[in-house]
């Protein structure tokens, strides 16, 4: 059975830094990404990774705040952010999909996370 898990969410007050979790189980993930959504807002994609790592991608709000990065040893996706705002309020989604190549399309990531909030307070 396929499963993601996210760890890591909770409150912080702006300026301060969470790191979120995504691990991965049930099979080989390749492009893993992280969405949010915040109430009545559409689910956005934040960050993207390739299998190697060697290629990312940043949604431009959260470019030179939040850093995504794994370690396939552990199956796992990890979400640093830092220098958080009150705009990054949200639940945040993991999301893998079983192929290669870089896509920020949610339709193509088959495989969720349940989702883990993310509050920061000003």
């Amino acid at each position: 059975q396929v499963q993601l898990v996210e760890s890591g969410g909770g409150l912080v007050q702006a300026g301060g830094s969470l790191r979120l979790s995504c691990a991965a189980s049930g099979r080989a993930f390749y492009t893993v990404a992280w969405f949010r959504q915040a109430p009545e807002k559409e689910r956005d994609i934040v960050a993207a990774i390739t299998v190697s790592g060697g290629n990312t991608y940043y949604a431009d709000s959260v470019k030179g705040r939040f850093t995504i990065s794994r370690d396939n040893a552990k199956n796992t996706v990890y979400l640093q952010m830092n220098s958080l705002k009150s705009a990054d309020t949200a639940v945040y989604y993991c999301a893998a999909r079983p192929y290669y190549g870089l896509t920020i399309r949610r339709s193509a990531y088959a495989y969720w996370g349940q989702g883990t909030q993310v509050t920061v307070s000003s």
